[in-house]
């Protein structure tokens, strides 16, 4: 086992015992998510201590349809910019 000291914005430094393998493990994700172990620790210990609930889900909304021929002609979906020029001259 490894021991590592943790500090919290310089106010308090705790040691705490890993085991070396899960400790490489946790170093290797810290690595990935571009931070350092004392943030990770810090945030999976949030993630357990106080989740975020998760979020209401969002009500079912009905669109509205009406039938029509489609796009008008000239008008191409895939052409962002064709699009936008079209809207401003309100086409």
């Amino acid at each position: 086992m490894m021991q590592i000291a943790l500090k919290k914005n310089k106010v308090m430094k705790t040691t705490i015992q890993i085991e070396d393998g899960l400790l490489a493990q946790a170093t290797k994700l810290a690595r990935e998510k571009g931070c350092d172990l004392s943030c990770l620790i810090e945030d999976m210990l949030r993630d357990k201590i106080a989740p975020i609930p998760p979020a209401a889900p969002l009500p079912f909304v009905r669109l509205t349809t009406v039938g029509g021929g489609g796009v008008q002609p000239g008008v191409d979906l895939n052409n962002s910019a064709a699009l936008l020029s079209l809207m401003e001259q309100g086409a």
